[in-house]
């Protein structure tokens, strides 16, 4: 299953306050997003092209 690796890396680290996806394209990155969000509950966003967001 892909990302599962990626889930399992995550797994070790603290929950971020946001988790923004900004490589691969954009239906990949909506996949993981999704995945992230079910299986470790965490808040991730999938920016729009060109976007700019504040990462504190």
């Amino acid at each position: 299953m892909p990302g599962a690796e990626i889930i399992d890396w995550l797994r070790g680290a603290p929950a971020p306050h946001t988790t923004y996806l900004v490589h691969g394209e954009p239906e990949a990155a909506e996949a993981l997003r999704d995945r992230i969000d079910q299986s470790l509950g965490w808040t991730a966003v999938v920016p729009r092209s060109g976007e700019r967001v504040l990462v504190r």
